[in-house]
């Protein structure tokens, strides 16, 4: 049988090779020990909009069903934060959603959420793992019908009980009545109900169902969102955009003029909005691959900062113990106080806009703050589809300290948090990683300029494949 393996954010693999209903039956029943190892009587279950999506959940369930625990279940597709939200609400020891997240059309997978209403902390993800049968040990399993007739299933809508969250905690009246016209490109993904729901004003783009995705991965960046970006550029009514990602915990955003806004920003923005105008505190937590200008910000309003392996689970870990205002990963995966201990596509673009209807100010307004505060940068990713033997050439190079140098700018120095991070000059950086769910090396760059940062990364991979 398949090896299977957690990467930064649950398992994930092709549908129909590895990915599997017997796979997934496995991990299904592993979770499912877990819960019962550690006295929990329920879990909730969601999927998005990837194909078969609602047939991997009900084997789910019926396994959760087989060993006596009770399923909440989702009613249609959902996103993560969903599924989040109600493993807190419902008091379920773990959630489980069936999602890839922003991986291609071809893959789907298996996420674990915890009782606190965010990922499952490491600890829990590798004791989940090591119960992971050999092979699929249970043939027969209850119907959905019989489960419901035992009281081991309860069909839960899981949107509704998002929307009454976010009407609890947002003005959206304040929001719709602002007269920010914006638009919202869901990539296909879970998205898509909810927000139109939250503001039925906004103008939409893909938000149908398409369980292929046209044949795109639902990363909500720049390269995979040129329709919203020109959709923008062409409407001069239009001050903002937003997107999300298949499972809709990642946000993507533009401005009036359809120029993307990175993660970098958007964090650089939502510390700003949080602590300057609504007064509040915390620690400001954020992956390695975040850009060192969230530092300096959090030092001139000090701030506590902390940095984490990639991998929202290990921000979680610090929003479950302790006072964080803001975490996030470069990748769009962003949590707030005032909400559950997860990233969430959807309530970022809500904060955004809430932080634009209440200041009156444009997106270009208000970073232009920013840039006052911590100067201009910008930012830029290439994920390099490589023969495995370079990439794992390029990997023992950053491990030999064999790159002293890419082109003409010279290595200064390297920290190795998670991968590499080449500090080349001042604000100039360049990191190395391969990715933990996809078979790529990612290569980041940060610079003064975007002319800047094409350049660092032109002489990056003329140095990795030379």
């Amino acid at each position: 049988m398949t090896k299977i393996k957690f990467g930064t954010d649950g398992w994930r693999a092709i549908i129909a090779k590895e990915y599997t209903v017997d796979n997934v039956k496995r991990i299904a029943t592993a979770t499912a020990l877990w819960i019962k190892q550690n006295g929990g009587k329920g879990v909730v279950v969601g999927h998005d909009c990837r194909f078969a999506g609602e047939m991997f959940a009900e084997a789910t369930t019926q396994i959760m069903g087989h060993h006596g625990i009770k399923t909440y279940l989702a009613k249609g597709f959902v996103s993560t934060p969903m599924v989040s939200l109600g493993a807190a609400r419902l008091d379920a020891y773990m959630g489980v959603v069936i999602t890839a997240s922003h991986n291609p059309p071809s893959y789907n997978g298996f996420k674990l959420k915890s009782s606190f209403g965010g990922p499952t902390l490491p600890a829990g993800i590798d004791a989940v793992e090591a119960l992971i049968p050999d092979d699929n040990i249970t043939d027969e399993l209850p119907s959905l019908k019989a489960l419901e007739e035992q009281g081991l299933l309860e069909y839960t809508d899981l949107e509704q009980m998002y929307y009454d969250e976010a009407a609890a905690k947002f003005d959206l009246e304040a929001i719709r009545n602002s007269g920010i016209l914006c638009a919202y490109d869901a990539m296909y993904g879970a998205g898509q109900t909810i927000m139109r729901k939250i503001l039925p004003n906004l103008i939409p783009l893909h938000c149908d169902t398409n369980p292929g995705f046209r044949g795109q991965a639902p990363e909500p960046i720049h390269r995979n969102l040129g329709e919203l970006s020109e959709l923008i550029k062409n409407n001069p009514n239009i001050v903002c955009g937003f997107a999300n990602d298949g499972d809709a915990d990642r946000i993507g955003m533009y401005d009036a003029d359809g120029v993307f806004v990175d993660s970098h920003h958007i964090l650089l923005l939502l510390v700003h909005y949080l602590h300057k105008y609504k007064g509040m505190s915390g620690k400001v937590v954020v992956s390695f691959s975040v850009t060192d200008k969230l530092k300096k910000l959090c030092e001139m309003y000090g701030l506590e900062y902390a940095v984490t392996k990639i991998g929202f689970k290990h921000i979680a870990e610090y929003m479950t113990t302790e006072n964080v205002l803001v975490g996030g990963e470069e990748s769009g995966g962003i949590a707030c106080a005032g909400h559950i201990p997860e990233r969430d596509g959807v309530w970022m673009s809500l904060l955004v806009l809430e932080f634009m209807a209440k200041t009156g100010k444009t997106v270009k307004d208000l970073t232009d703050e920013i840039y006052e505060l911590v100067g201009e940068f910008a930012f830029d990713r290439n994920d390099l589809h490589i023969a495995n033997d370079l990439k794992l050439a390029i990997v023992e190079n950053c491990k030999n300290n064999n790159y002293t140098k890419f082109g003409d700018y010279i290595v200064q120095r390297v920290e190795t948090i998670d991968g590499y991070k080449f500090y080349l000059a001042e604000d100039k950086w360049v990191m190395i990683r391969p990715s933990g769910t996809e078979p790529v090396l990612r290569v980041y760059a940060q610079g003064p300029s975007t002319e800047e940062v094409n350049k660092i990364l032109a002489a990056t991979h003329a140095t990795l494949q030379s």
